[in-house]
């Protein structure tokens, strides 16, 4: 396996761990017309199909949403965010009820993006368009859509986590950027009818891949982390 090039970088040297995770971002503009060869998604794949989960039972399932039936099934979902078409989804992934402090730090995401981008609270507008690139997959030429069986419980959902994690991490090495999008599960149906999805596979998440437009200001957006003493707890 040999990697892109980065910079000055030699092609033949791989990425170390470190520099996958902490340099990884949720890129939201990607070059359309650069596409992802199968190989590489291939490759990708089975990299990260060596994610642990219990005992080993592997409850992920990969559809690859690119060409014609991309565009058809974006098409459709753009419209019903357009139509502010309720959610269907079938999981919840945020808090039924927001309180702090998990409710200001999604405030402190949203709004820095915004805010990067030039766009204001009162702006209901260019947010909504903001919202609606997710279901363009922000230009990307392909999305993973990440299944599992419906009738799994919450330890595979934790086991499809560490895949989709290992799915980003792989990506990097060969130039390729990610976003992992819960929002493409707030409409299973459409992915369902448009990629064949059967009902009995519960819609994890999407995952936008492709290869980030250079120099482009949404892309220089980065959030922040907590410190170790907000997260840690040490015993002796």
């Amino acid at each position: 396996w040999r990697p892109a090039s980065r910079g000055n970088r030699k092609a033949d040297v791989m990425m170390s761990v470190e520099e996958a995770i902490v340099g990884r971002q949720s890129t939201r503009e990607f070059q359309p017309d650069k596409p992802v060869p199968r190989a590489v998604v291939e490759r990708i794949l089975t990299i990260a199909g060596r994610a642990p989960s219990g005992s080993n039972i592997q409850p992920w399932r990969v559809w690859v949403l690119q060409g014609r039936t991309r565009d058809r099934v974006c098409a459709d979902l753009c419209a019903l965010h357009d139509a502010a078409a309720p959610s269907t989804r079938e999981h919840d992934y945020y808090p039924r009820k927001w309180r702090d402090p998990y409710l200001a730090r999604r405030r402190e995401c949203g709004f820095g993006l915004y805010r990067l981008l030039g766009l204001g609270r009162e702006d209901k507008a260019g947010m909504h368009a903001q919202l609606g690139r997710n279901y363009r997959l922000f230009d990307a030429p392909v999305a993973l859509i990440v299944t599992m069986d419906a009738d799994m419980e919450i330890g595979s959902w934790l086991d499809c986590g560490m895949f989709v994690q290992s799915i980003m991490l792989a990506a990097r090495p060969f130039g390729l950027e990610t976003c992992p999008q819960a929002a493409l599960a707030n409409y299973p149906d459409v992915l369902r009818t448009g990629m064949g999805i059967p009902q009995a596979q519960s819609v994890v998440c999407g995952i936008a891949l492709g290869y980030p437009v250079p120099g482009a200001l949404v892309n220089t957006y980065r959030t922040t982390r907590l410190p170790l003493a907000d997260f840690v707890t040490w015993t002796e």
